[in-house]
């Protein structure tokens, strides 16, 4: 049973452990959900130009889902978000091998990463939760006990935002993002999301080779497929099967480059439209890059909250980070934490409405 604060029980994992669920709700009009099980976004309701209501935030109403099915649904992914090229990496001169899960490389912290942790509940009121999870030295291979927390906050702006924060005892590296699906329609919309207005004001982005790792060139956005620096609808091009990179991703599934180094405060990092409910929700973090992936590999085998299969194109991700496989990049920048230091990566997803458009 929910109490006064919002908290409610989701389920039990197999080693007994009980996952809540925390609702929060602020001054403004949107509502959110999240779940110790992988700090995930459940849900976030929003309304639309006529001030009806939706969860735009794919995810599944209960937990078995999450643990059967994982597909990073609104989940914190980490320690190292994204891809390292081989599951290697060398750090002040130690090689170090991490698990391989997604063809020859290491995605998002490997097999058993933060999104399948169930993350401790530190605090929560009626519009903040803040979650802790303790990384031990050598967990999934990476060096140094990593201490994480996620702070989820409404503010009345019609605003959610997760600011993380880690500290380690043994120089480490990390790279922290929340991996939210959205969809502005509503999750359970069978229109899907690929009709959204899409903004990014990057002027390049990372080509991959045929594994999803970066080539090293930071490639002109100008005359491409990847050019959104001005509104643009994905479905126009997310098909193009004369762009050698959109037929690697099976869509997009690149790295767009805002910026080349973390910022102290957030700056728009993008903004997504649905022109047909008015839905906009901007995207500011404090890091310089965003994945931008068009939900390619949602196959139909896994169903949402409004009991409808997730398919190819239902819902887009946008991903606040560092560059995918910098360890291996020193040209991309660093992804190293000292003792003594802390990492952060603030995201905000930002919620109005557009007029109709004619």
């Amino acid at each position: 049973m929910t109490t006064d604060r919002g908290r409610a029980p989701f389920g039990t994992l197999p080693d007994g452990e009980e996952v809540e669920a925390i609702t929060l709700a602020g001054r403004g009009s949107i509502q959110a959900r999240i779940l110790t099980y992988g700090a995930t976004i459940q849900s976030l309701l929003a309304p639309d130009r006529h001030g009806v209501l939706a969860d735009v935030a794919l995810g599944h109403a209960t937990l078995r889902p999450y643990l059967e099915q994982p597909q990073y649904m609104g989940s914190t992914v980490g320690r190292v978000a994204n891809r390292i090229a081989g599951g290697r990496f060398t750090l002040d001169g130690q090689a170090y091998r991490v698990p391989v899960n997604n063809g020859p490389n290491s995605l998002h912290g490997g097999a058993e990463g933060f999104d399948k942790r169930n993350w401790g509940l530190v605090h929560s009121d009626a519009a903040t939760a803040i979650l802790r999870l303790v990384s031990p030295d050598g967990d999934q291979g990476y060096p140094g006990t990593l201490t994480v927390t996620a702070t989820y906050s409404l503010s009345g702006e019609d605003e959610l935002s997760v600011e993380y924060l880690a500290t380690t005892d043994r120089t480490t590296i990390v790279n922290l993002s929340n991996h939210a699906y959205w969809n502005l329609a509503g999750e359970g919309a069978p229109q899907g999301a690929m009709g959204h207005l899409l903004t990014i004001p990057a002027d390049h982005y990372l080509p991959t080779d045929a594994t999803a790792i970066p080539t090293g060139e930071l490639r002109p956005v100008q005359s491409t497929p990847f050019d959104y620096r001005r509104p643009r609808r994905i479905a126009d091009h997310v098909r193009d099967a004369a762009d050698e990179q959109l037929r690697f991703g099976r869509g997009y599934d690149h790295n767009m480059v805002v910026a080349r180094e973390v910022a102290r405060e957030p700056r728009l990092l993008a903004r997504a439209e649905d022109p047909a409910s008015g839905r906009v929700m901007d995207v500011l973090s404090n890091q310089p890059g965003i994945q931008f992936y068009s939900g390619n590999f949602l196959d139909a085998t896994a169903s949402g909250k409004a009991g409808r299969l997730y398919r190819m194109g239902d819902a887009i991700v946008l991903e606040p980070q560092m560059f995918p496989d910098t360890p291996n990049r020193p040209a991309f920048g660093s992804l190293r934490l000292e003792p003594g230091d802390t990492y952060r990566n603030i995201i905000v997803w930002r919620f109005s409405t557009s007029a109709a458009r004619g």
